[in-house]
């Protein structure tokens, strides 16, 4: 890691906020330094591209105005404006953060990086970009773009993916950061990050730190951050029962803990434990169907008939260590069938506008509409 003077130091705040200055993004968020709006903005952003979080975060400012409001949201109308964004357990910390507030604060944020990581969901991150941006304190707000800027003007060569790296590059940009305007700086930062400093096809030639991007200027940049690689997601074959009565579905709420936590989807069942679980290959689809009907009944009491398989392009999400792979299944169930071992109940159409679903609910649902298995 390259050591810079205090001369040059000073030299890379001015550049770099005369540059901000000039060309900041206008972003809803930034036209005032209230912390919840820091805030929201920033759970918001994990995971998530600027202009796909805009609109939700301009709707979900106009539904829960104020700490306050979050907190005493009812938990349903609080996933239905989470969803589309994913990573739902943003949300549930967000409200329980919102209730710490209320309840342990009166109502007062704390104003420092170490008493923010004590509210539900915010990580060193959060915590930074908060106290920097929301209340001038002097401390990094460490994210993708800042690992990725900072490592190229410093050709910081730690491996981003470890965790004890956080404290190399923290440390590193204290030593950089201005006192008078932290959360300015950290803004900047990632303003250069998403512009000039991509983590592909950056333009770094005409970058307003061109001159102090020692990367760039070794001809190595293509070499930083350096990241070792996550293995792939494993790939998981699922099969996803559409359970239909009249213009009804029957809907599974997921256990509160796990993937998909809490909300509705489709009865999903692994072909893999399928398989475990007969006494031979479920090679044809009368196979597969006696497994089917064996699993439902063993695991729900529910005796499902006339199933069918759909043949339809298989629904895929991934999620960090997984892919699903889902194919579509058409059941029906014995007409005095008996619910009451099901985690689950039938919802309407209105119902179903009302309620909040994770993204791959979403799309089984668009390819149960292509085949025209539901409205």
């Amino acid at each position: 890691m390259i050591e810079w003077s205090p001369s040059k130091i000073k030299a890379f705040q001015e550049t770099l906020l005369a540059w901000y200055d000039k060309e900041k993004r206008d972003l809803p968020w930034r036209r005032d330094h209230a912390p919840y709006h820091v805030w929201i903005s920033e759970i918001m952003l994990q995971q998530t591209q600027v202009q796909t979080v805009i609109p939700y975060y301009e709707r979900f400012m106009a539904q829960f105005p104020t700490v306050e409001a979050l907190a005493n949201a009812k938990e349903s109308d609080l996933m239905k404006a989470w969803e589309g964004l994913g990573y739902y357990s943003r949300a549930r910390n967000l409200q329980r953060a919102a209730q710490q507030l209320v309840t342990d604060h009166h109502g007062v944020w704390p104003t420092t990086a170490e008493g923010l990581r004590e509210l539900a969901g915010i990580g060193p991150y959060t915590a930074g970009a908060i106290a920097s941006i929301a209340f001038g304190q002097p401390v990094p707000a460490v994210d993708g773009n800042a690992f990725r800027v900072f490592s190229r003007l410093l050709e910081i060569d730690d491996d981003i993916a470890k965790p004890k790296t956080r404290s190399v590059f923290e440390a590193a940009i204290q030593r950089m950061m201005p006192a008078d305007r932290p959360g300015d700086f950290n803004q900047a930062i990632m303003d250069l990050g998403s512009s000039y400093m991509t983590a592909k096809n950056p333009d770094s030639a005409h970058s307003p730190v061109k001159a102090f991007n020692q990367a760039y200027l070794d001809g190595i940049e293509d070499q930083f951050p350096v990241k070792t690689k996550k293995p792939r997601p494993v790939p998981v074959d699922l099969l996803a029962l559409v359970i239909r009565r009249g213009d009804q579905l029957l809907l599974l709420k997921r256990p509160n803990s796990g993937l998909l936590a809490g909300f509705w989807t489709f009865p999903m069942v692994d072909v893999a434990e399928l398989q475990a679980a007969s006494e031979r290959d479920l090679v044809l689809e009368s196979d597969l169907s006696r497994a089917l009907q064996k699993w439902a009944m063993d695991e729900f009491k529910l005796a499902l008939t006339a199933i069918g398989f759909t043949g339809g392009q298989q629904v895929t999400h991934t999620f960090t260590h997984r892919k699903w792979r889902i194919s579509l299944v058409v059941a029906d169930l014995a007409v005095d069938a008996d619910l009451s071992y099901f985690p689950g109940q039938w919802l309407t159409p209105k119902a179903v506008a009302k309620t909040a679903f994770p993204k791959v609910q979403t799309k089984l649902f668009d390819q149960a509409r292509a085949l025209k298995l539901m409205e």
